[in-house]
């Protein structure tokens, strides 16, 4: 059943999108070679506990940590590791937070110093489409319109749409309904209506969609070892209009990044 949230309610968890916000721009200029994601995993927790709210990933479904970490063919689910990130990895960084019962969860994917020209046309390419497929997020849409929209932007530069794992509903709790695929046909699923709460994240292979899941039961990677890319934002419908909770901007502010790519999607600007 989809929960529709109140305009309060869209206000709270605004304040936990941005705390996972802030928190991934406080890990932007951690993310180097040489720093290990056990590392950049504790610096995590404490800053999230700093902001007055609880790791929304820790023992969530027996999760052991603050942070999904999953570099270069990692896709999501990744344990944080004692490994140390080296120039060309890229990383991808899925965050939660719980604040006031209700929860914030979002993902960027980082390169690590240099990296290769096709793999950063990977990350654009990847996060163009997260921006593509809100757009589709409307009162009166459905949710293939959201996973078409991605899925053939992607597809059109030739890259694999992972299938088996897909965005949410957000609220009280992580995983509500609906389930957002990022493929799919327009005008199917469930249709979208006035203050709905999602997280649309594609998740995009440089080579094929087909998946390989470990033995752990969480690390999930592509099945032909090419990289993949993770972005993920919060979005709510308001007056019929998709309105992004959460931000890259402390990301971008971290790493001298100018950007308007978020201007339509909010109704005041972000300070």
């Amino acid at each position: 059943m989809i929960k529709i949230k109140t305009r309060e309610e869209i206000e709270i968890m605004r304040e936990s999108a941005l705390i996972v916000s802030k928190t991934l721009g406080m890990l932007a200029k951690e993310v180097k070679p040489g720093v290990t994601t056990l590392q950049l995993d504790k610096m995590a927790e404490e800053f999230i506990r700093e902001q007055g709210a609880i790791p929304g990933f820790l023992g969530l479904y027996g999760f052991p940590n603050t942070l999904c970490m999953s570099p270069n063919e990692q896709i999501v689910h990744g344990f944080p590791n004692n490994d140390p990130l080296v120039e060309g990895d890229i990383i991808s960084i899925d965050c939660g937070a719980l604040k006031n019962d209700f929860y914030g969860d979002h993902a960027y994917t980082f390169s690590v110093g240099e990296i290769a020209p096709e793999t950063q046309k990977l990350l654009d390419v990847t996060k163009e489409s997260l921006y593509i497929g809100i757009r589709e997020f409307r009162a009166g849409n459905r949710v293939g319109d959201v996973g078409y929209a991605i899925q053939n932007y992607c597809e059109s530069h030739g890259y694999g749409i992972v299938r088996e794992l897909v965005g949410h509903g957000l609220g009280r709790k992580m995983h509500e309904d609906p389930e957002m695929p990022n493929y799919g046909k327009r005008g199917r699923g469930k249709k979208f209506k006035e203050g709905m709460v999602v997280a649309i994240e594609p998740m995009v292979n440089m080579g094929t969609h087909k998946i390989h899941q470990h033995s752990d039961g969480w690390t999930i990677t592509t099945q032909d070892k090419k990289m993949s890319a993770h972005f993920e934002h919060d979005v709510a419908i308001v007056d019929g209009k998709p309105e992004l909770l959460s931000t890259f901007k402390y990301i971008y502010d971290a790493l001298g990044i100018e950007s308007d790519e978020e201007d339509e999607f909010r109704a005041k600007k972000l300070i």
